[in-house]
């Protein structure tokens, strides 16, 4: 009977060693998630491809620098215009989103180095009488809210000139129905959305030139450094470079 007893009780410091032991190999895991946060609306950066998983190139890159630092990414779909808050607030490790490094943005978050270019452009109807940014004062400008579009557009025009909308797309569907007179958007999507809708058109000049970069929490310095490090590996190798040439016609 000792005998058995004795069993028993080194049975049960194995299962309770077990279960002290695989707890901490639980939280290793939850540790080693990237959250990125982004707005799936405006491609080709980032959007909800057919099958419904994102795609963009904002989401390849983010994959590419959680697989060089160890990480499994998760990305949470969101409004642009709540993106610094969430990444501030902690809800979010990262916002990636077409977003442009300004300023204004810098006394809240970091940002990453730069990974692309972009550039503000005006999309109109065909037969519209704008034919060049000079053109814009006094009519009425639609651009997705809390965007570089948005921010210079306002200023630029003063806000009862402006209209907001959630994303690109409402944004195109007011300038089809006569809403807004033009748009203010990055050039990509722009394309995407005159290709996707007739009778639109980009005007040959632009609005204004950005750069591209994550926007982390201004605390979480070793994840910026992280980031940086992996980003200057992809562009080495040409990763980033073929990650934009899959998304965007270099003609």
């Amino acid at each position: 009977m000792k005998k058995l007893l004795a069993v028993l009780m080194a049975l049960t410091l194995v299962f309770a060693f077990a279960a002290c032991t695989k707890q901490p190999a639980d939280t290793d895991d939850a540790q080693k998630t990237l959250i990125m946060g982004t707005n799936a609306a405006f491609p080709p950066y980032e959007f909800v491809a057919d099958d419904g998983s994102f795609a963009g190139i904002d989401v390849e890159i983010a994959q590419a620098v959680a697989e060089k630092l160890g990480m499994k990414l998760e990305i949470k779909d969101m409004e642009f215009n709540s993106l610094i808050s969430a990444v501030q607030g902690g809800s979010i490790d990262i916002a990636l989103a077409g977003m442009t490094v300004t300023d204004e943005r810098k006394e809240s978050v970091n940002f990453s180095d730069t990974y692309a270019k972009g550039v503000q452009v005006v999309i109109v109807k065909a037969d519209s009488a704008i034919a060049t940014v000079d053109d814009l004062d006094g009519k009425t400008v639609g651009v997705q809210a809390g965007t570089t579009g948005d921010i210079y557009c306002t200023e630029d025009y003063g806000q009862d000139n402006v209209k907001q909308f959630n994303n690109g797309a409402l944004a195109i569907q007011a300038l089809l129905n006569d809403q807004v007179d033009c748009v203010v958007i990055d050039n990509e999507p722009a394309k995407a959305f005159v290709a996707a809708n007739e009778g639109l058109k980009i005007l040959d000049t632009s609005y204004a030139d950005e750069d591209y970069a994550a926007a982390i929490a201004k605390e979480n310095t070793e994840l910026l450094d992280s980031f940086n490090k992996a980003l200057a590996e992809l562009k080495a190798d040409g990763t980033i470079d073929k990650i934009v040439e899959k998304y965007i016609n270099a003609d």
